[in-house]
């Protein structure tokens, strides 16, 4: 019980008059292992978007589980934004690797990320067929204008992962003991891509290391509101060098992110 007229202030109080950070999940194999991990853990559900409310060494700190895909996850980082007024957020989960380099397990931490399933595709009549590989990227926020007629719209848009947020990723990547932790491109589309030759493209094009379905929204909405924000992607998969899916990195990239978690709140002023 809070026991009013008392001198100073209360961890409670200190707490509430924190921002949280979100860390963002979109299917509960990559939510709710981390959720489990808060202390003083609450729930509050909007449409379908679940929020567990809880604290990380006595900071606030809530999961978002989003659901799957940009529409979902946009939505939900607007939402969690509106209804919380975060720090900052971290969006992380599985991905499939793009980068014959990276592994199983390895991480990759956004220093950029970008929506790779936005495009303009190529001028061509009634049976002159089709082909992806001439489709020029389209950036949606280049202008108010149609970005269809757009010149300018004709190119990627990355968002840049906060400098204080990857200097928290790095300064703790020995802790991660499963895989590698680097820095590199995330790329998000709704789409699954399981043709070799369209993922070397896409990694040509775009510099990707890794896709996956939803770090690219949460980027766009985190930046609209001036939220810094950083994306944390596993390799589940990567059909460039014949790695097998494993659902276990999952539960390895939100044990390597608490500890990212618990990094920067370790550099937020004290109040």
């Amino acid at each position: 019980m809070l026991v009013t007229g008392a001198v100073g202030c209360s961890s409670a109080q200190k707490t509430s008059a924190q921002k949280p950070i979100i860390i963002e999940g979109p299917m509960p194999i990559e939510a709710e292992k981390f959720a489990k991990r808060l202390e003083n853990v609450s729930e509050e559900q909007s449409g379908s978007f679940v929020f567990y409310k809880g604290t990380v060494d006595n900071y606030p700190v809530i999961v978002a589980k989003t659901g799957k895909g940009m529409e979902n996850t946009a939505a939900a980082t607007a939402l969690a934004i509106e209804k919380y007024n975060p720090i900052a957020i971290v969006n992380q989960g599985t991905s499939g690797g793009h980068d014959p380099n990276l592994n199983v397990f390895d991480i990759v931490l956004g220093q950029r990320t970008t929506n790779i399933g936005s495009f303009k595709a190529a001028d061509k009549g009634a049976n002159q067929g089709i082909d992806p590989t001439l489709w020029k990227p389209m950036d949606l926020m280049a202008s108010e204008g149609s970005a269809g007629e757009d010149p300018n719209a004709e190119k990627p848009r990355f968002y840049e992962g906060d400098k204080n947020l990857l200097a928290a990723a790095n300064a703790v990547k020995d802790k991660y003991t499963k895989g590698k932790v680097v820095e590199g491109t995330i790329g998000s589309g709704d789409f699954w891509n399981n043709e070799v030759d369209r993922i070397k493209w896409l990694h040509d094009k775009f510099g990707t290391s890794v896709e996956e379905m939803e770090g690219a929204s949460a980027a766009q909405i985190a930046n609209s509101y001036g939220v810094p924000f950083l994306g944390i992607r596993v390799l589940s998969n990567n059909k460039t060098n014949g790695g097998k899916y494993d659902p276990t990195t999952a539960e390895g990239c939100q044990e390597y992110v608490y500890e990212v978690v618990k990094k920067y709140i370790s550099t937020l002023p004290k109040k």
